[in-house]
């Protein structure tokens, strides 16, 4: 067969690849004009949700706000974005609208409100997920996302139609109207709702700033490039880029917003260079805006909380998504617990007191006192305030003895002492007044809070094995390493919260109580469970316990039996809430009184009780009746009176729910049979015990006795003035003895104890 044949022969083999051909154009046509004839419908569809995205009708508080209730159901507060305020495009610096585009949307003047690249990889990432996954969108995207409250469950469909919508906005409005509405709906941390809100929470306290906030005057008009910066990277994550909790990380993203400015020709090497140098805001200069609460000072709590809301369902949802948050908050024992610091101090210009209550069981924050006035000071010092703990971190340190097989009855010399640590440095430790006891056990030298003790037994066990120790059981600031951290001498302070939490562990008997909807890292538990307002039934999410075993059992019961010794008879007698009740629990005093502690137990609650300025380390020398603060005075006398009211709340409580148990349990009892009660309330002593012998039966009367003169009219008593309580004699009930301040070694930063 020549070659000529051999083509023809391959002649019909074309046919049927041309008719493919024809069919797949025909098809592809029809495709693209399904799919436009389907973008049309969209944006046609769509159209006429634009006039619902204007700021002035979108986002007026309604009945979809969400709502704080406590353990039991009472409202406590209100979340509404009522942080935010509405501006202008000419109330916001320029600066400040060219660092969010840098960052965010570096084409948003040239695009069509829609970045197709973008948009088509996070389809494909979707795609391939089966889920929504990844971002890709404008700037006018995320604006009509934060808009249309489309937060946490965005499908694919939803990202097609915001895609449509963008696109069809763009269309509608200028750029700069889209640009001041994105800027007015993002949120940016800490409360913060809208440009202005975030420009006064965040910068208002500056120096540069002072007395901005006003109509006339917008703190977000005042904005300097690398605080523009700052804010343009907290739209990414407002929780991980927070300049206080995560500075590194917040300074980074800053920078790299003032490093897109500078490639975008919006700063010059000289504007970059100075931009940079700049120092974040401090904790101090951060004021974001308060929750309002049934009551002053449980606004620290219900504060805490809407961050913890927004960070779990996104800002539009916890503002504006009509939730029913139940808190762990118990609205009872807050008012006990403010009650119990005012009683001691009232003095706005004196020590503030920061006060936390954990349940045992559950590890859930029932009391939170922050401050003194969440108005005019907003940071809260219960969650936020990290401050020396002194000999109060002790407790960390007899577990890891105990752990590593010291026992408590084993004997150590109490005398002055310089003690060779790393590196040839002296480690030098001595007691308050010098006050030794020469030889003392370990148990003896807990109640007494010795420092020449608790200094060689700490470096027997390792400071390393205790500040692990220590964080494992609930601090969740790094713990340092160094010899001083034995008695307390931290390079970065504790919080009240984590104190209560950790010492929660011992009253737990060695496990960390943490839950699904506790606070990061294992943290306490402050949200029981998320439902919808209008329909409680339809529950979004509710807590799980947690547990971890960080301690034996053993260890955290001879822990506590030795830490109540310190309320028996060492130095916090002032604590002492009566004998029925089993207390233990830790004072502490930092170096020249700057703070004051006391973390203490019964069987049911764990509190911690922190004294102190909050604005700075300031000694408190004279502010204890003319004497010095320290654990044993202010903190245990507090946690005193919130204790002896969580006791009477809790038995008046069980009365209650026992009168309601014994009638229920008569009323399904059969004539003649004994009803079942509850344990609890025979043990109470307020319900019979069924299985009780019977009283013995009074004999019959005799006869009636002779008749005798009317006994005297009753002498009525004289009145008397009411007993204030009498706080402790500073010379017997204060700390005894107080251990003097610890010398720190070289490389340690913070206070050591003075007990």
């Amino acid at each position: 067969m020549d070659a000529s044949g051999s083509d023809i022969a391959r002649l019909p083999d074309r046919q049927p690849r041309l008719k493919k051909l024809r069919l797949a154009l025909v098809l592809g046509g029809l495709s693209l004009l399904a799919l436009v004839s389907t973008c049309f419908g969209m944006l046609m569809a769509v159209a006429g949700d634009l006039p619902a995205l204007d700021q002035s009708a979108a986002y007026r508080q309604d009945a979809r706000n969400s709502v704080l209730v406590d353990a039991r159901g009472e409202r406590l507060a209100v979340l509404a974005d009522q942080g935010r305020i509405l501006l202008g495009s000419d109330e916001v610096a320029p600066v400040m609208q060219q660092a969010v585009i840098a960052i965010e949307d570096q084409r948003f003047y040239e695009n069509s409100g829609v970045d197709m690249r973008g948009t088509l990889r996070a389809l494909w990432q979707d795609l391939r997920a089966g889920d929504s996954v990844q971002g890709g969108s404008t700037i006018t995207q995320q604006f009509v996302k934060n808009a249309t409250e489309a937060q946490g469950t965005r499908t694919i469909t939803q990202k097609i139609r915001e895609a449509a919508l963008a696109f069809h906005l763009t269309r509608k409005w200028s750029k700069d109207k889209v640009l001041i509405n994105y800027l007015n709906s993002i949120y940016f941390g800490n409360g913060a709702y809208g440009i202005e809100s975030a420009a006064r929470t965040y910068f208002a306290a500056d120096v540069n700033h002072r007395g901005c906030g006003s109509d006339a005057r917008p703190c977000a008009a005042e904005l300097k490039v690398h605080e523009a910066a700052l804010l343009a990277g907290l739209v990414a994550s407002p929780t991980e880029y927070e300049p206080v909790s995560n500075p590194r990380a917040a300074r980074e993203r800053r920078d790299l917003v003032l490093k897109a400015m500078l490639d975008e020709g919006k700063l010059g090497e000289a504007e970059y260079e100075e931009a940079i140098a700049q120092p974040l805001p401090s904790r101090e200069q951060i004021e974001p805006p308060t929750v309002p609460s049934v009551t002053e000072g449980s606004a620290y709590f219900t504060t805490w909380v809407r961050q913890q809301v927004v960070d779990r369902f996104g800002a539009a949802q916890a503002f504006r998504g009509g939730l029913e948050v139940q808190t762990t908050l118990d609205l009872e024992l807050q008012r006990s617990a403010e009650a119990a610091v005012g009683q001691w101090l009232g003095n706005p210009d004196g020590p503030a007191a920061a006060l936390v209550a954990i349940d045992n069981d559950t590890g859930e924050v029932r009391a939170m006192i922050g401050g003194q006035d969440p108005r005019r000071e907003p940071f809260n010092l219960a969650t936020d305030g990290r401050r020396q703990p002194g000999s109060a971190f002790k407790p960390f340190v007899l577990a890891g003895a105990l752990r590593s097989g010291i026992a408590p009855g084993s004997t150590w010399t109490s005398q002055q002492k310089d003690i060779e640590v790393a590196d040839g440095q002296i480690f030098e430790v001595s007691n308050y007044e010098d006050a030794y006891a020469g030889v003392t056990t370990l148990a003896g030298a807990t109640t007494t809070s010795d420092n020449s003790v608790y200094a060689e037994v700490g470096l027997e066990v390792g400071t390393a094995k205790i500040a692990e120790l220590a964080e494992r059981m609930g601090i969740r600031t790094e713990v340092s390493e160094n010899p001083a951290m034995i008695l307390g001498g931290l390079e970065v302070g504790v919080t009240p919260l984590d104190m209560a939490h950790a010492y929660q562990t011992f009253a737990a008997g060695g496990r960390r109580i943490s839950g699904t909807l506790g606070t990061p890292q294992d943290g306490p538990v402050a949200i029981r469970s998320v439902s919808e307002r209008e329909d409680r039934s339809a529950e979004l999410d509710r807590n799980r316990r947690r547990a971890e075993r960080v301690l034996p059992a053993e260890v955290a019961e001879t822990s506590r039996s030795i830490l109540s010794t310190v309320v028996e008879s060492g130095t916090a007698t002032a604590a002492q809430i009566g004998p029925d009740a089993e207390t233990w629990g830790k004072t502490g005093t930092t170096e020249n009184y700057g703070d004051a502690w006391f973390v203490g137990a019964t069987d049911q609650l764990t509190v911690a009780v922190w004294v102190g300025y909050p604005d700075a380390i300031r000694p408190m020398e004279t502010e204890f009746q003319g004497g010095p603060v320290a654990g044993g005075t202010y903190p245990a006398m507090i946690w005193r009176e919130f204790m002896l009211d969580f006791v009477e709340i809790n038995r008046a409580r069980l009365q209650d729910e026992c009168q309601v148990a014994l009638a229920e349990a008569q009323a399904e009892t059969a004539p003649g049979a004994i009803p079942e009660t509850p344990e609890r309330c025979i043990e109470a002593g307020l319900t019979p015990d069924p299985n009780a012998p019977p009283a013995p039966v009074e004999p019959a009367p005799g006869p009636a006795p002779a008749p005798v003169e009317p006994a005297p009219a009753p002498v009525e008593p004289t009145p008397q003035a009411p007993v204030e309580p009498v706080a402790p004699d500073p010379a017997t009930e204060a700390p005894a003895p107080e251990p003097a301040p610890v010398e720190p070694a070289p490389d340690t930063a913070g206070a050591g104890a003075v007990e």
